[in-house]
């Protein structure tokens, strides 16, 4: 704790400052709240995906054992292109918002692929949309977090370090100035009496 001058400049300075702390704590905690909230929606919106993904895969088991034909599925029908991405801002944090993806055009010859090839490419996208969709998701909660770190630090120090100092350098200085305001009135009224005494 640094060391505090007893005067009336350092008393307003003290109750400026605390002043300054109670008007700025509740947009802190405000602002902690906000992003604990997002962080929350954030992580249903990844619940949701996972679940997707779940669901997906579980529907592409049933018809698994068609990728193993000859003429099936392979690395060159699902390629993607660019992945789409813009930004967002929540309680004044830069995220990265997944707005979806590109992918090259599917071509083959219909003759040579199976009927189900379609429905198979459709789904490998599908799952590979949901897989960006959760890697951006993950990126807005490591952000988010970070933030609310930093938000967190702030609020604790506001409320059990730079408040509670500046109240008890307050009281410090009121017991001082109100001391010496006492032994001022008492040495006049003791210089009082001395010219009394000598009248």
């Amino acid at each position: 704790m640094a060391k505090i001058k007893l005067t009336k400049n350092e008393h307003k300075k003290q109750k400026d400052a605390l002043k300054m702390y109670t008007r700025y704590l509740p947009t802190l905690i405000l602002k902690k709240q906000q992003l604990q909230m997002e962080i929350r929606k954030v992580e249903i919106r990844g619940e949701e995906v996972r679940q997707k993904q779940e669901e997906l895969r579980n529907d592409m088991n049933r018809w698994v054992a068609v990728f193993g034909e000859k003429e099936g599925l392979d690395s060159t029908l699902v390629r993607l292109k660019e992945v789409l991405t813009g930004s967002g801002n929540i309680a004044g944090v830069e995220i990265p918002l997944f707005k979806g993806a590109e992918f090259y055009p599917v071509t083959y010859d219909l003759f040579v692929k199976p009927l189900w090839v379609d429905r198979g490419v459709k789904a490998m996208q599908e799952i590979i949309l949901l897989d960006l969709e959760y890697m951006i998701l993950q990126e807005q909660i490591k952000q988010l977090a970070k933030e609310l770190r930093t938000t967190t630090q702030r609020v604790n120090l506001f409320e059990k370090v730079m408040i509670p100092e500046t109240e008890s350098n307050i009281k410090k200085i009121d017991v001082y100035l109100g001391d010496q305001q006492t032994a001022s009135v008492v040495r006049g009224k003791m210089a009082k009496k001395k010219l009394e005494k000598v009248s």
